[in-house]
């Protein structure tokens, strides 16, 4: 029976480029497992969104001398490239300034304050006596009291990912004008995370054999330090204004409002389909509902308490959007499979040093699946890893050219040449033969049951070492040879070896869809493995903006091993693939911080 998938993806802010490592972290493994249930059947939506709000809008466009929204408008729509380009099929991928998030952020602080779970507290925040303004936590930096990282936010440790106040930091300094700033008493909302500890702590430990071990030890680790009120709304002028009065001037914290936008893009999601006349608008009520919906978050590492315990929190506090008695609430998460940090060239990615390879520019210059297939070789999923050009260059060359892209070269080529262009009849098959093609099979349930817990590394590993194994088949049986004498033998190891390759392109396809796409118009199907993808205009009451729209519904394979009919016509047969010079290493490392355009 089908299954219900939710999938929702870490919200970029659209401060800047994206780059390799956030396509790593989040991004690619997140469509390699949508691509990979639609195959399978399931009923997928896949969301995201630009985040729009927060000091670290407002800090890049103070930089650039722009308004926050000319700011992330023009960075959302580079974002919009780079996932056609890269094929990260978003259902829906918006952003967290139209009209429907901010409603449906501002219902569920309302509904959080209705029953209770919200205070009122007087703090001590920084402030800026030079700039005579409050500072939110990102305008303020100074050494981490935890590992002593000298370039700590005001919200959070990059290095050692803990959370903080920026009362917490030592040191702290004002992003805006260098000084110290001063503490000044004002009043916000909080959310009362303690109310949630104890169903908290039995929701994480039913996860603890589902969760990856460095996702159940980061947040057991948080639980135990006792959970503490966390501010959710901010003296700031950008964002989604608290809806109580006496709080002008104040809008809700981007940590509390931006994971809200999992909830509000899968309605908005719904909404769009009601309009096409596909659907009637509540389609998203059984994905947030049902308790049979399995629920996936693909973030980093840095993001992890605010997936496993803080959105948790919000969703058992809120338990439903209507009015409804309480008796079905919403799904909480069931897997939050977070990667740990792609790193670059032996130093950590960095956009002020221009310490990045950035996504949009490499994947115009090269094919996007070998980035795709590199970047999930050496995946993060259990400790940070590193990207290297000379690395890229060796797998592409060995792996995918040399492994693969021959191997289906010579095989397509060979039989085409020798039996008029299509799939050969048969004969009585070998042990050897059928060994191959149960071989293929098994290959195919292992990669299925890997990709089903999120084990993206080891299942694209499986798949290549049949690959490995297929080469070895077509050089023992030496088809070239036994042409001459044996035409029916020949035709049956063709045809072996085709049906082989057809079943590893169903299991690469959630990889590699666009050189799969490819490889199954040389087999001789038709349909697009891809899939189609739409920028629309969304037009709301008072303005519009852009969302990217995938349709599977343009996908037609399905997970299951070969059906390749003998008879059937191969065509446009050409290389999956191409070789790279290995100056190409070092020409791209050349780049590395210096400055560039987007």
């Amino acid at each position: 029976m089908p299954e219900r998938i939710f999938i929702g993806v870490a919200w970029p802010y659209a401060n800047g480029p994206l780059h390799l490592g956030h396509i790593a972290g989040a991004y690619l493994p997140a469509d390699i497992f949508a691509r990979y249930h639609r195959m399978k059947g399931n009923e997928v939506v896949m969301v995201s969104g630009s985040d729009t709000h927060g000091a670290p809008i407002t800090l890049q466009a103070d930089k650039e001398g722009v308004s926050p929204r000319e700011l992330f408008e023009r960075y959302h729509k580079l974002f919009l490239q780079v996932w056609q380009q890269f094929g990260i099929s978003f259902d829906l991928y918006t952003h967290t300034d139209t009209e429907n998030h901010h409603r449906i952020s501002q219902q569920m602080f309302l509904r959080l304050k209705e029953k209770g779970y919200l205070l009122v507290q007087k703090q001590l925040q920084m402030y800026s006596e030079a700039s005579q303004r409050f500072l939110p936590d990102r305008y303020v930096i100074g050494t981490c009291p935890h590992c002593g990282y000298e370039r700590a936010r005001g919200d959070q440790c990059e290095k050692c990912g803990a959370l903080l106040e920026p009362t917490q930091l030592l040191n702290p300094k004002s992003l805006l004008d260098g000084t110290t700033p001063v503490l000044r008493e004002t009043e916000h909302f909080f959310l009362n995370l303690p109310a949630f500890e104890e169903r908290l702590k039995a929701y994480v430990a039913e996860h603890e054999n589902i969760w990856r071990p460095n996702v159940y030890r980061f947040t057991r680790n948080y639980l135990e330090q006792g959970l503490q009120p966390r501010p959710i709304t901010r003296d700031l002028d950008w964002g989604i204004p608290v809806p109580v009065e006496g709080f002008e001037g104040k809008v809700l914290y981007v940590w509390f409002e931006a994971v809200i936008g999992y909830l509000s893009a899968t309605i908005e999601w719904a909404q769009l389909k009601r309009d096409e006349g596909r659907g009637t608008g509540d389609e998203w009520k059984a994905f947030w509902y049902d308790q049979a919906t399995r629920s996936y978050y693909f973030i980093g590492k840095d993001n992890i308490p605010f997936h496993t315990l803080i959105w948790p929190a919000e969703l058992m506090g809120v338990e439903r959007l209507d009015d409804a008695d309480g008796s079905v609430t919403f799904v909480l998460p069931y897997d939050v499979p977070a990667n740990e940090f792609l790193n670059l060239e032996g130093d950590k990615f960095s956009t002020s040093r221009n310490w990045a390879v950035w996504a949009h520019d490499v994947v115009a210059r090269y094919n996007p699946d070998t980035f795709r297939y590199h970047l999930t070789a050496i995946a993060p999923e259990t400790a940070d890893t590193e990207f290297t050009w000379s690395d890229f260059v060796r797998r592409n060359n060995d792996e995918l050219v040399g492994w693969w892209g021959n191997l289906v070269h010579r095989v397509l080529t060979f039989t085409a040449r020798n039996f008029d262009g299509q799939v050969p009849q048969p004969s009585t098959l070998t042990e050897r033969d059928r060994e191959v093609l149960q071989k293929a099979e098994e290959m195919l349930a292992t990669v299925d049951s890997l990709l089903s817990t999120c084990r993206f590394r080891r299942a694209l590993a499986e798949a290549m070492e049949f690959v490995r194994a297929l080469n070895r088949y077509w050089d023992e049986q030496q088809p070239w040879q036994t042409i001459k004498s044996d035409r029916e033998r020949t035709g049956t190891v063709c045809y072996v070896a085709l049906r082989a390759i057809d079943t590893l392109k169903v299991a690469l396809a959630p990889f590699l869809p666009f050189t799969c796409e490819r490889l199954h118009h040389m087999l001789g199907y038709d349909g697009q493995l891809v899939g189609e993808f739409e920028v629309r205009e969304i037009r709301e009451t008072e303005r519009t903006h852009l969302a990217l729209l995938y349709k599977p519904e343009s996908v037609p394979l399905r997970w299951q091993p070969s059906q390749l009919p003998p008879g059937q016509k191969l065509r446009d047969i050409a290389p999956l693939f191409a070789k790279l010079d290995e100056k190409v290493a070092e020409e791209e490392r050349a780049k590395l911080g210096k400055p560039t355009s987007y």
